[in-house]
């Protein structure tokens, strides 16, 4: 199937969306990537779940990406003698600490040593997704004197996000190391991390993960930001995970801070993800709001990889009108006359390679003569994301011998991935990108394409050729 969008749709399964029929209802209603969330579910559940996707992949004879998340830390307070938990009033004291008791209106346990080891009177402490704010007075090892600044009732386990300080936390927890292992044998193609603080938890993962598989670095930690550039370096994708990061810094800046990260995804070549609540209505209603569409819309004009469901396909009544609704948003943005536009004018000098230069001549050159797609050969998958970065005009055609490489471009933008196991000799270029153009539908007779490769083949970072061809004639 080759879709007309350049941006890319991710759906999260879960108990809304685990059966094969499902899964391929999504496919067609657009997801281009399916997404496994091991915060929940079982490993036979994921495993089923990822037979469904290669089996339906085998169907329709198209690379399907799949990314699997990984639940990272998760802080939580104790829980209450009373069940219901208790009502805090604003200014009232309130200690957490390591005692397991169960808690009441003056304490509850928070079994977290390493927050205690890093919080300073002055320091915010949120629960409940930030419905509570409390400030720290005092501390110690092993307890925290606080004062109720947002008031609210407290309940059992709820969710601590320290926004002030880093945490002396590893990202991986060995849960998420024994998933890792799991997901990899499966043959996942991306890998997203939670509670990324620096550059060195990405780097922890991509040795863990010896390249089996791409890494996501998941920005929702306000320490994350600090480093961005780094981080956005050492990974191979990034994703912004609007939820924990509109918990932990002011909810007017997470608008900026997507867009500030798009630009960063951007100027590295790397795909960048915008995640959570984008289509939140959904999970109970047949429709969207309309803030909900505009929401989606300036992911896509920001120039995003890709959008991302979560409860909306995992948990909601309407999975497939969801993914359907999010493709009819993101489509219509792009039919826009001024999205390409807004797309050149973000355009900036990526290097000075060689294949930096090649990429950047053939994206000018598909612009003057109107091509309909730029084809590029890639083992590795590096020309190609040289060419998405470039936001061309003209469709990307990837064609590679890896089907791993062509899976893991389901995510990148204006990518369609072809698996080209053949060995190209350097006479036929032109003539394996014209019926490869012709077979996917991309192009017809008396249309151009502008290839791109390295020659000699199999040399990865080698793009060193680009060629203009024409539909219809022997080249």
């Amino acid at each position: 199937m080759t879709r007309e969008r350049r941006a890319k749709i991710i759906a999260t399964l879960g108990p809304a969306s685990s059966d094969g029929d499902t899964i391929a209802d999504l496919y067609d209603a657009g997801a281009d990537v399916f997404r496994l969330n091991f915060s929940h579910g079982s490993h036979d559940d994921h495993a089923a779940r990822v037979a469904d996707i290669r089996a339906l992949e085998k169907e329709v004879g198209h690379p399907i990406g799949i990314l699997m998340d990984l639940q990272g830390p998760k802080l939580r307070v104790g829980t209450f003698a009373n069940e219901e938990g208790v009502v805090l009033k604003s200014n009232a004291t309130f200690q957490l600490d390591m005692d397991d008791a169960p808690g009441d209106e003056n304490r509850v346990g928070m079994p977290h040593p390493e927050i205690f080891q890093a919080l300073k009177p002055g320091a915010s402490l949120l629960i409940n997704d930030g419905h509570l704010r409390f400030e720290v007075l005092d501390c110690g090892e092993d307890w925290a004197e606080t004062k109720v600044i947002v008031p609210g009732t407290l309940t059992n386990r709820k969710g601590v996000n320290v926004p002030d300080v880093t945490l002396p936390l590893p990202a991986m927890t060995d849960k998420d190391k024994t998933d890792l292992d799991f997901g990899l044998g499966l043959g996942v193609d991306w890998v997203a991390l939670s509670f990324v603080q620096s550059p060195a938890d990405v780097v922890e993962l991509k040795s863990r993960v010896k390249g089996r598989a791409t890494v996501i670095a998941k920005l929702e930690k306000p320490a994350a930001l600090k480093h961005l550039d780094e981080i956005v370096k050492e990974a191979d994708g990034v994703m912004i995970a609007r939820g924990d990061l509109g918990v932990e810094v002011p909810l007017e800046q997470v608008p900026v801070l997507q867009k500030r990260i798009i630009r960063a995804c951007r100027a590295a070549g790397k795909p960048s993800i915008v995640a959570t609540q984008m289509l939140e209505t959904m999970i109970k209603s047949p429709m969207p709001t309309r803030a909900e569409a505009s929401d989606v819309a300036t992911a896509v004009y920001d120039g995003a990889d890709a959008v991302m469901l979560s409860a909306e396909t995992a948990a909601g009544d309407y999975p497939v009108r969801a993914v359907a609704t999010m493709d009819r948003i993101v489509s219509e943005v792009e039919g826009d006359e001024h999205y390409l536009n807004l797309m050149a004018a973000a355009h900036e000098n990526h290097g000075d390679s060689a294949p930096d230069a090649i990429t950047a001549a053939a994206r000018q050159v598909a612009t003057d003569l109107k091509a309909k797609a730029i084809v590029t050969y890639t083992t590795s998958g590096s020309t190609t994301l040289r060419a998405a970065r470039e936001r061309p005009p003209a469709r990307i055609l990837c064609l590679t011998p890896s089907e791993t490489v062509a899976r893991r471009f389901a995510l990148v933008w204006g990518v369609h991935s072809v698996v080209n196991l053949a060995h190209t000799p350097d006479e036929r270029i032109g003539a394996v990108a014209i019926e490869t153009a012709t077979s996917e539908g991309l192009a017809e007779d008396g249309d151009l394409l502008v290839v791109t490769a390295g020659v000699p083949f199999g040399t990865v970072g080698s793009t060193n050729m680009i060629r203009v061809v024409r539909m219809g004639e022997q080249a």
